[in-house]
């Protein structure tokens, strides 16, 4: 089947004291362009990901990086890309934020201070040294699924969580090398701002995050294991960016195996080993109802994409 959306994945940490003007503008092109998906924009740069035709999100990339009213801000942004051939996305957000990436600890910002940033294929060489110390900053469930090799599961929930794990389990006197990566790479990379603000010298991220990896590095030379969840209908990709074999339990967003949607446990669209009995009466209704509207969207060959923000 021929892939005809293109996904990509955006962010760039950059001052942007005026964001709060820049959401309209913004939302209202990628409307007419017929783009969908969800642009962060915040004091601290830009953060997305979206989809579209090939030459709709190439028309966005060149408006973000060209257009006078971005003040030059964007020129360097990077971006990822990915193919579909089922939109990944329901609807077109740009929401105003105070972080791109929710730290939670004020004044941390990788454009005041950052660690070094490694290519993927200087990657394998970086966290195949012994003394280096390799952590996942993505959250549990993502960790779940897939991770490098050897790479140090914080268990948390939330990225607001994170430095509280770095408090309690990692000192700049004992740890010497560090090195960290995310899905994307916005997460590590402001991990290592904190991580350097606190003290800790020799810091690495994978520039890219694991999708850059998997997009360039050959499978019989990875370190990966797994596949790399991700935040929209792919639920997970792996090697090459191909769409992996997890669904998603919408009740809970844990991704789920192809075993684990054969449990008692799963019902479509209300519960899942993840999540089951764990649901007060009231989400339970609201649940049932949604999925009784997704049946009928079905039948009728249309899309049901809920409330609208």
């Amino acid at each position: 089947m021929q892939h005809i959306y293109l996904t990509t994945a955006m962010y760039y940490f950059v001052s942007l004291p005026h964001f709060k003007t820049l959401r309209e503008p913004l939302l209202n092109f990628c409307v007419a362009k017929g783009i969908k998906g969800t642009i962060l924009l915040a004091d601290e740069g830009i953060n997305g990901t979206v989809a579209g035709s090939e030459k709709s999100i190439h028309e966005l990339l060149d408006y973000l990086k060209t257009d006078p009213l971005f003040e030059g801000n964007f020129k360097d942004l990077g971006h990822k890309e990915s193919w579909s051939d089922k939109h990944p996305f329901y609807r077109m957000k740009v929401k105003l934020k105070k972080e791109i990436v929710t730290l939670g600890v004020p004044g941390v910002s990788p454009t005041k201070i950052v660690g070094t940033y490694v290519k993927p294929q200087d990657w394998n060489a970086i966290i195949s040294d012994p003394e280096v110390i390799l952590i996942d900053t993505r959250n549990d469930y993502e960790y779940a699924i897939g991770s490098f090799k050897n790479a140090i599961n914080p268990k948390t929930n939330t990225f607001r969580e994170f430095p509280e794990y770095v408090k309690t389990h990692f000192d700049p006197k004992k740890h010497k090398k560090i090195a960290m990566f995310c899905t994307g790479g916005i997460r590590c990379e402001k991990a290592s701002s904190y991580m350097m603000s606190k003290g800790f010298d020799e810091v690495f991220h994978l520039e890219g995050g694991i999708l850059k990896y998997l997009e360039e590095v050959k499978l019989e030379e990875s370190l990966w294991q797994g596949e790399c969840f991700v935040f929209d209908q792919r639920v997970a990709v792996k090697h090459g960016l191909e769409i992996g074999d997890y669904y998603q339990c919408f009740a809970c967003r844990y991704p789920l195996s192809v075993d684990e949607i054969k449990s008692d446990q799963y019902t479509p669209g209300i519960s899942c080993p993840y999540c089951f009995n764990t649901h007060t009466q009231e989400k339970l209704k609201s649940l049932s109802e949604r999925q009784r509207q997704v049946i009928i969207a079905k039948e009728r060959n249309a899309i049901h994409i809920g409330k609208k923000y």
